[in-house]
């Protein structure tokens, strides 16, 4: 499934166009809270560009693909639950879980988490 960049939820976020909460922004990549949090610590790290789905990822300069990584873990160093343990999952389709149709990360944490 594809959405325009004009439509895309996430990138209305990225233009400021909507409200979220940041927990990081900088020029290529930003994280916020997800407004429906799956555990206490639940943030989405996404690349400002717009990729549809992790299909596209090529389509990222390198330094900008390792960001989303280094973000992730930074997110979960700020919000303290780096050294109890996070969870980085990316829902890749509809079968997989996946809602907004632009490339993002979930950084979860604060709770002992299974795997679905």
């Amino acid at each position: 499934m594809s959405v325009s960049e004009n439509d895309c939820i996430f990138c209305k976020i990225a233009r400021g166009e909507m409200d979220a909460e940041m927990v990081h922004e900088e020029d290529e990549v930003l994280a916020f809270k997800d407004i429906r949090g799956l555990a206490p610590v639940h943030v989405l790290v996404m690349p400002r560009q717009h990729l549809a789905s992790l299909e596209e990822i090529t389509q990222l300069p390198e330094p900008v693909a390792r960001r989303l990584f280094e973000v992730s873990s930074e997110v979960a160093e700020q919000l303290g639950v780096r050294e109890s343990g996070y969870a980085v999952r990316v829902n890749n389709g509809p079968d997989a879980g996946q809602g907004v149709f632009h490339l993002h990360l979930h950084v979860l944490g604060g709770k002992h988490l299974e795997m679905p």
